[in-house]
């Protein structure tokens, strides 16, 4: 999709962002780009399942999703982190609308691996037709679910959302916000990676766990043709960025 901007929105940054972040999306959408935020959720998902008692169970940094789950990520998602990042933009003056998988089966999704994550997938398919009709007009925000073409509920980790997306849609950029200032090797920012340099850095330890869902999904946005992916902790910080080509 031409000039289409992706950004996520993990669950803590959500009420963190500040007025810097609300003045480049108006920038972007001034200059004639498209803007859509993909947000999660996981902090405040781990704190209600911790409240009613629903254990949390991480692997490899997915979170095992059995029917419990999903409907308390649904609930997490759609009733809480999407209205209170819809209410931040508008107070912003930004106009922005909800949207999530059910909406014109905008997302479809496969499972990753039933038997070992439950109701874990991926996104195969966004029905960029409708996608692009809305986000001429307003900053979409969307939840990371996607439903099987049976029409069953899947719960997709943000990040790997996120790149999905921008992959399908051959979106121009990606941005992966997260609670660190980028990619840290030493306690210092790299300020940019080949996808060759990634698996090198998982490979010597030297990214976290945390960290790793996010690169792994930044290096395959790359190699389907997004421009360029930056992980920050700002718009407006120049953090890491992964494109081909370009190296430290």
């Amino acid at each position: 999709m031409m000039n289409l901007i992706i950004v996520k929105i993990g669950g803590n940054a959500i009420s963190q962002l500040n007025h810097e972040f609300f003045e480049q999306l108006r920038q972007w959408r001034q200059a004639g780009k498209k803007v859509l935020l993909i947000h999660g959720g996981g902090p405040q998902i781990s704190k209600l399942a911790t409240q009613l008692g629903i254990p949390t169970n991480k692997q490899h940094g997915i979170r095992v999703t059995d029917a419990a789950t999903l409907a308390l990520t649904k609930m997490v998602l759609l009733g809480d982190a999407q209205p209170a990042l819809l209410k931040r933009l508008a107070d912003a003056g930004l106009p922005a609308i909800g949207l999530n998988a059910a909406d014109q089966q905008l997302l479809t999704g496969n499972y990753i691996d039933q038997e070992k994550y439950g109701y874990v997938g991926n996104i195969i398919g966004v029905n960029e037709l409708i996608l692009s009709k809305i986000l001429a007009d307003q900053i979409g925000v969307l939840s990371p679910l996607a439903l099987t073409k049976a029409g069953e509920w899947l719960n997709v980790n943000a990040d790997t959302a996120a790149a999905d997306v921008a992959r399908l849609l051959k979106a121009s950029q990606l941005y992966l916000l997260t609670d660190v200032p980028g990619v840290l090797k030493g306690g210092e920012v790299i300020s940019a990676l080949i996808p060759q340099d990634v698996s090198q850095l998982i490979a010597d330890n030297v990214i976290s766990a945390g960290m790793q869902p996010k690169l792994s999904a930044a290096v395959k946005a790359v190699h389907a043709g997004v421009q360029a992916v930056r992980i920050t902790d700002q718009l407006t910080h120049p953090g890491t960025i992964l494109k081909m080509g370009v190296n430290d």
